[in-house]
């Protein structure tokens, strides 16, 4: 009988053993000292990525046990820098930045594993108020980013889409990503091609 009983308090024990420890696990396994550090750089913020600022707020990356940090690194070419000198784990930006890294033959090149958005979010935007027609830029300084980078390829290709040749227009290529916006309402160009929130200010 003493056998039985003894039997029996073991089998309690180890229930309320491993039921404990369940619950420490489960009340702590998103302990901000368990999560994963991981380094995001992104190329832009804009109302575009709304599905990754709305993951992070939502705490939805501490539940996978990620905590995120989100570092805005302007520019495509400064991201592709930041992921290969080891001080972000990824870079979100357009993925010509792995092409050209690619192309110079890094050894430890970039890789393209994801995407957030489907379409690439510019606008062109003026001074004038007027209705716009694609029309309106031929003969005209367009500011549009960096030579090769994703929004001046958008661009490019929005002009194609639009029946006017690149050569129709004038284009500037020479004024950084980051710096569109402040170039252009210093009086350069007389278009830019800007990404949400900088087109709408």
């Amino acid at each position: 009988m003493k056998k039985k009983i003894l039997e029996v308090l073991i089998g309690i024990l180890i229930i309320v053993v491993v039921l404990a420890g369940y619950h420490f696990w489960n009340n702590h396994k998103n302990d901000e000292s368990t999560l994963t550090k991981v380094k995001l750089s992104e190329v832009t913020h804009s109302a575009f990525y709304a599905p990754l600022y709305v993951a992070i707020e939502d705490g939805y990356f501490k539940e996978e046990g990620i905590d995120l940090e989100l570092i805005l690194t302007s520019g495509a070419d400064k991201v592709a820098a930041a992921v290969l000198s080891g001080d972000v784990q990824i870079g979100f930006a357009g993925p010509e930045s792995a092409i050209y890294v690619y192309n110079g033959g890094e050894e430890d090149y970039l890789v393209t594993f994801a995407g957030l958005t489907k379409r690439d979010g510019q606008f062109i935007v003026g001074k004038d108020g007027k209705d716009f027609d694609w029309n309106d830029l031929k003969g005209k300084e367009v500011l549009v980013g960096r030579k090769g980078g994703m929004p001046a390829l958008n661009f490019l290709n929005a002009l194609k889409n639009a029946g006017i040749k690149p050569s129709e227009v004038k284009l500037n290529y020479s004024v950084e990503f980051a710096a569109l916006a402040g170039s252009y309402i210093a009086g350069i160009g007389d278009f830019v091609n800007l990404f949400e929130q900088s087109a709408r200010e």
